[in-house]
């Protein structure tokens, strides 16, 4: 991770985008800098496929745990609960380093995100994303149009209540 002031809020959050190949025996190099104690993935992370794309999602103990702490929040047996329980901890996989820093991700996973020689890891925060290169390519195109749109509707509120405080 990038050196950051101790206390700051940016200390063990997952950055960047990095490309990486996976190889024969699905062995991939995870960044050093993912693998801190900062974001609990020093020795190991757990890996599923993302509820929110066609890619699987990582992260070290620290994700686990607030995905924990959303469980535990829901009602046992509610609907949303067994949703969350099912995905993310049913389907969580653990992948510990090995020494060269690479984990070996289970021939499941591989297929479900269509995984196979280049992939790209994208550094979202409290969690990153290992994605085929060809579907990463379409997600950043749609994300780069959404954030745009953001922006733009952002800058329009903001002029909307900085019009409204000046009385105009």
């Amino acid at each position: 991770m990038r050196e950051r002031a101790a206390g700051s809020d940016w200390a063990g959050v997952f950055f960047s985008t990095f490309e990486k190949q996976l190889d024969g025996k699905r062995r991939l190099l995870i960044p050093q800098e993912f693998r801190t104690a900062d974001n609990g993935a020093d020795a190991r992370i757990f890996c599923f496929p993302s509820i929110e794309a066609d890619c699987l999602e990582a992260g070290g103990d620290h994700l686990l745990n607030t995905y924990l702490e959303m469980i535990r929040a829901l009602p046992f047996g509610s609907e949303q609960r067994s949703a969350l329980e099912w995905q993310v901890l049913g389907e969580q996989t653990r992948l510990a380093f090995d020494g060269g820093g690479r984990i070996t991700l289970p021939e499941a996973l591989c297929v479900e995100a269509g995984l196979s020689d280049a992939v790209m890891i994208v550094g979202l925060g409290d969690r990153f994303q290992i994605w085929n290169r060809d579907k990463w390519a379409a997600r950043r195109a749609e994300q780069r149009q959404a954030a745009k749109a953001g922006m733009a509707q952002l800058g329009a509120l903001r002029l909307a209540a900085q019009l409204k405080a000046e009385g105009q």
